[in-house]
């Protein structure tokens, strides 16, 4: 842990995490197919056992020490499983089932954690744990996916006021919004791959709680988007055949 860190930014982070979680199990359990409810238990717990070896991992300091390592180890132990286990969702039919299962408009709900996220980011910058072009000061637009978000959720699902192709394209739009704050991330934490940020480099995600951001928060945000993406193309198809 960042031992000169406020208490309220860990445990806060700590709560948004829980909530992250507990969002996506909602997602689940508002899926109209009920094999895709009936996997919310173990969603759930195999969440739990994830985020409890993540936080034993970086309560020993794996992660913030030998930071010249390659590949990163927040990346080998901490990113690739659970970007692994995306990937298998999407490639094995059992997994697209439960993708197709899940809800729309739950999932776009479920990026309204951005926020809470990039107010965290912005803290943790002001702390001198990660550099400002990491926050909506600096590089990061992300905030605006998630207050965009219930917007979109709400006009989009339940009052189908927005087409499917805008929404499509929003999703595709916050994608790269997120995918540009990873990439600064990337390459502003202390690795042989550090290009950014030398002065004031990412060093939180390299401690708990805030390593739960790359190891869990992050991933699932990419899974919400890329499972619209995949069910709104899908839609689209069928509406031209």
């Amino acid at each position: 842990m960042i031992v000169f860190l406020p208490k309220y930014i860990s445990i806060i982070f700590g709560l948004k995490t829980i909530a992250t979680m507990l969002l996506f199990i909602w997602t689940i359990k508002c899926s109209n197919s009920e094999q895709t409810r009936k996997k919310g238990k173990y969603v759930f717990f195999g969440f739990t056992i994830w985020l409890i070896v993540q936080a034993i991992l970086t309560l020993k300091n794996v992660y913030n020490t030998d930071t010249n390592s390659f590949p990163p180890k927040i990346m080998l132990i901490g990113i690739l499983p659970m970007g692994l286990a995306i990937i298998l969702l999407f490639v094995t039919s059992k997994g697209r089932r439960f993708i197709d299962g899940l809800p729309l408009k739950n999932i776009t709900y479920l990026h309204i954690i951005r926020i809470p996220v990039e107010i965290v980011l912005f803290w943790l910058f002001l702390n001198k744990t990660i550099p400002e072009l990491m926050t909506f000061e600096g590089r990061n637009f992300d905030i605006i996916a998630g207050i965009t978000a219930p917007f979109v959720a709400y006009f989009g699902f339940t009052k189908s006021k927005i087409s499917k192709k805008v929404i499509l394209i929003w999703n595709f739009i916050c994608l790269g919004l997120l995918i540009n704050i990873i990439v600064n991330a990337l390459f502003s934490t202390p690795s042989p791959i550090q290009i950014f940020a030398f002065n004031q480099p990412n060093i939180a995600i390299l401690n708990f709680p805030i390593s739960w951001l790359p190891t869990f928060i992050v991933p699932i945000v990419v899974f919400g988007h890329l499972t619209s993406i995949r069910q709104l193309l899908k839609q689209k198809n069928r509406k031209t055949d």
